[in-house]
């Protein structure tokens, strides 16, 4: 199972990602638990991926995680769909568990 912790800067909403692959359907299921009510929302649709289609931008439709994204999500900076993909990418072994950042600021110049 991979967990990944999301602080979404400005909102001040933290979700929580677990995902856990099937080992048997080769499906990566969900639990997704947010202070956000978008991400609720979302959360409620997508509760099963498939792993390969998450993490090919040009498959198919894309990665159903950011299609939902675009549905429920009201800011298209939000990193929360891609916080989920990293956790299905970790839990399918399609990638190890590192930390990202994003260090945002304002320069007067």
């Amino acid at each position: 199972m991979a967990k990944v912790e999301i602080d979404p800067g400005i909102c001040g909403l933290p979700t929580t990602v677990r995902a856990e692959m099937d080992p048997d359907t080769y499906r990566c299921r969900l639990s997704i638990e947010s202070e956000c009510a978008a991400i609720r929302k979302m959360a409620e649709d997508l509760q099963e991926v498939d792993p390969f289609q998450e993490i090919a931008l040009r498959r198919g439709d894309g990665p159903l995680t950011l299609r939902k994204g675009h549905e429920y999500c009201s800011h298209s900076a939000c990193p929360v769909p891609v916080g989920i993909i990293k956790a299905v990418e970790v839990a399918a072994g399609l990638a190890l568990p590192a930390d990202v950042s994003m260090k945002i600021s304002k320069d007067d110049d």
